[in-house]
Formats: structure tokens, C-alpha cells, sequence
């Protein structure tokens, strides 16, 4: 595993650039998901534009203007913040303190947050500066829907992260109540759909605002949101941030992390094995101590849930069964002999379920792409991902570990509920659409 760029240097070119470790793996993916996300949605809305289906809107802004008290202040601002905790990450990082921990500690560097906040603020003076008429003009510009997907794209951003954190903490109520202020700022913790309805929310509200006709904003956002899910499972799988699936007692992990097909009862030793870790989510140190290293705790062994799948042996083993050594999130047992930071692997491994989602929703990204041009009601196109959306998702829950809530005698987890319920609705919003067309002929 990676979790962040100081192991990929590390393991494919021989080098150990300490300062790389402040640069998380799956960060980096999902920066890259949201820009492959804008270079699609604005690629469908352009197409969309020119088939006449989304129209310019007229704004008056002021021009050659200098830079407002207000202006150079947030600049400020935003700069000492980047500087403050950036450049701390780099040179005041304590030893023993992981960056996440640090990024959301009190701690940071004072002078590098006053040196960019000074940056920043000068640059924002200089370039209104350079731009300053005589007397400030009021003109009229023409802004397509795709000169707005930047703002599209911060805004789901930062609603996407909080309506993740809002629904992972309401899955995991009970740990939220025991440390609110940890649970809402610690670096870990993110429910996908979370994200997605809160998103969702904040982006229509600003079409609507500015003039962007919904319906077709979300079928030109269908292909993006497919495409940036299967981005950003790779860097669930690749950093093993713990988004994994149920053990897969078919297969046992040897020393090292390396996934070998289990003889009998293999299985049921590293439950006795470990029992301390399943039973009570310790495992024990480098010094031999038991310490908390998961909250995936059991009342039995019994409880412990897996399933037995051997997969074609054309195929690698750790496509069907992975312990994720070296996983940023430290859990698991030691793995001999390691000493780095991130020195950890899980006891039996588990289906990777992220490597399933990426296969998956590359696929369905692809099909949704193959058939936009030819369906041409509005809609549909949005309504096919919720469907296919929601399929996937239902379906590689079945394999997976989250916390499940009893309705009615089944006990559905969040992600299975809410797909369901994507599911259902995308179907609706098809039959809608389709009357709408029928009854406007």
C-alpha cells in the first residue's frame, strides 16, 4: 500500500524523500477525480450548448477597479492559513505526528503563514493593480454554463465534504457522541453518498440561481460523477483507508502481507490468533502492548463475518482476498520485521471491494458516454446513473463492513438504503421525463 508519495517513491525508485510523506495518496486521487469531473461536465455542457439546450446568461461587472480593502484581507487570509499549516507540515511537523493529525492539530509554522499571507495579498494588489483604469467601467459579458464549472466544482467540494462527514457521523452515531469535536475534525470518515445528496443540493440551488437549466446541467454531470467515483476508489484501494470488504476465508496473508490460498481450518487460526484484535480491536506494539488500532470490534468469533470465494487462478490472488499491509490507517497486526511508520497489515484478508468499484464504475462510465448523443430526452440520461448507481452500490455492500440499522426485521446498512432509494428514484424520474415528452407533442 501507499499511503502517501514517500512509499511510492520509496518502492519504485529506491529513494526515501521524507518530505513526500505530507502528500496523502488518496488526496492526490481525489484532486485528480474532480479535475477529470470538471474536463467531462464541461465537455458535455459545450455539446449541450451547442445543440441549443443551455443558453448564455448576461452579467454587468465592474472592471479596473483596484483590489478592494476586503479583497486583499481574504487573500491575506487564505494565504497565512495555507502557510500556517503547508509549510509547518514541512518544517515543524513533530516526530511520531502523522500529517493528518497534524493538518487538523492547533500546530502550524507563524512565519510561513504571515510570509504567504503577505504573498498572496501582494499578488491579488499587483494584478488589480495592473488592470486599474482612470475611471472603473461597467460592462455587460456573456457567461456560457462551462465558464461556470469551476464554481461548479469548488462547490461541490466543500459540500461534498461535509454532507460526507454530516452522514458518517450519523451512521456512526455512537462514536460521535463520545467525541463530537474529534469526529467532525479528524482527517478520517467520509460517506460517498453523503457527499453526493449534500453536493447535489448546493449545486442545483446555484443553477437555478444562475440560470442553468437543472435538468440539463445533471445529465451533462451523469458521465462526470461516474467517472470521478471510479478516480476516487483508487485511491480508497491504493491508501487502504480502510473502505474495504468482509474477510475472504478462501485465502490467508503471509508474514509480509502477501495473499496465499488458506488450507483448512487457516482461517479459524487467525481468528484464535488474533483474538484480541477481533474481540476487542487491539493489536499488539512494537514493545509487545495491546493498543486500540480498529473499532471493528466483535461480541464472538462467531460474529466475525467472511465469506469463502476462490477466484480463477489466471488471476491474482489479492484481486479476491487483500490485508492491505502498510494501510494509512494503521490497522491491523504488525507485519515482521517493518519498522516504518505505516508498518501494519489486517490479519486475513478481505475482498477490495474499492478495486471493484473502480473495474466497475469505469465500465458504466463508459456506457453512459457510448449513449448520450442518442437519447434525447431530458433527464433520462441523469436517471440511468441513478439507476446503475445505485445497482452497483447495493450490490458491493453485500461484501462489504459498515454499520447496519434494523427496519422491519432486514438490517440495511446507509449505503444500501440510500441506493435503493437512487435506485427507485432514478427509475421514477425516467417514467416522468418520458410522459412530459409525450404530452408536450
Amino acid at each position: 500500500m501507499y499511503p502517501n508519495l514517500y512509499y511510492v517513491f520509496k518502492d519504485w525508485f529506491g529513494v526515501e524523500w521524507k518530505g513526500l510523506n505530507i502528500l496523502n495518496t488518496f488526496g492526490l486521487m481525489v484532486a485528480i477525480a474532480f479535475i477529470v469531473a470538471a474536463i467531462v461536465l464541461t465537455s458535455e455542457l459545450k455539446r449541450k450548448e451547442k445543440l441549443g439546450l443551455l443558453f448564455p446568461r448576461e452579467e454587468m461587472i465592474t472592471v479596473g477597479k483596484p483590489a478592494s480593502l476586503m479583497e486583499l484581507i481574504i487573500n491575506a487570509l487564505i494565504g497565512f492559513v495555507f502557510g500556517f499549516k503547508i509549510l509547518g507540515l514541512i518544517f515543524s511537523r513533530p516526530e511520531g505526528m502523522n500529517p493528518q493529525e497534524y493538518i487538523f492539530s492547533s500546530q502550524g509554522n507563524i512565519l510561513g503563514g504571515l510570509a504567504v499571507a503577505i504573498l498572496l495579498g501582494g499578488l491579488k494588489w499587483y494584478d488589480r493593480n495592473k488592470q486599474k483604469l482612470k475611471e472603473p467601467e461597467r460592462r455587460n459579458v456573456r457567461i456560457w454554463p462551462h465558464d461556470r464549472v469551476g464554481d461548479i466544482i469548488i462547490l461541490g467540494l466543500i459540500f461534498g465534504i461535509l454532507g460526507a462527514k454530516l452522514f458518517d457521523n450519523l451512521e456512526n452515531w455512537d462514536d460521535f457522541i463520545k467525541d463530537p469535536i474529534g469526529r467532525l475534525f479528524s482527517a478520517s470518515g467520509l460517506t460517498f453518498y453523503g457527499g453526493l445528496i449534500l453536493a447535489a443540493v448546493a449545486i442545483c440551488w446555484y443553477a437555478s440561481k444562475r440560470g442553468i437549466k437543472i435538468i440539463h446541467l445533471v445529465d451533462s454531470a451523469a458521465p462526470a460523477l461516474m467517472i470521478a467515483y471510479a478516480v476516487g476508489r483508487i485511491g480508497c484501494q491504493v491508501a487502504g483507508d480502510g473502505d474495504w470488504g468482509i474477510y475472504n476465508s478462501a485465502y490467508v496473508a503471509d508474514s509480509k502481507g502477501k495473499t496465499i490460498v488458506a488450507k483448512p481450518d487457516d482461517f479459524k487460526n487467525v481468528l484464535t490468533g488474533n483474538t484480541a484484535y477481533f474481540l476487542e480491536g487491539k493489536a499488539p506494539d512494537t514493545a509487545g502492548r495491546l493498543i486500540y488500532v480498529t473499532d471493528r470490534k466483535h461480541g464472538s468469533l462467531a460474529e466475525v463475518a467472511h465469506k469463502n470465494f476462490k477466484g480463477p487462478s489466471f488471476l491474482p490472488n489479492w484481486m479476491f482476498g487483500y490485508a492491505y499491509p502498510k494501510n494509512v490507517n494503521s490497522d491491523g497486526i504488525l507485519i515482521t520485521g517493518d519498522n516504518d511508520e505505516h508498518n501494519r497489515m489486517l490479519p486475513s484478508p478481505v475482498f477490495p471491494t474499492p478495486f471493484y468499484e473502480t473495474i466497475a464504475c469505469t465500465l458504466l462510465f463508459l456506457f453512459l458516454w457510448s449513449i448520450r448523443k442518442r437519447i434525447k430526452t431530458p433527464g433520462v440520461i441523469f436517471g440511468i446513473y441513478l439507476i446503475l448507481n445505485g445497482a452497483e452500490r447495493f450490490l458491493v455492500e453485500k461484501i462489504r463492513v459498515n454499520t447496519t440499522y434494523s427496519i422491519a426485521g432486514f438490517h440495511p446498512t446507509q449505503a444500501e438504503i440510500i441506493s435503493f432509494l437512487l435506485f427507485l428514484a432514478g427509475i421514477c424520474l425516467i417514467l416522468i421525463q418520458k410522459q412530459r415528452t409525450k404530452s408536450a407533442v
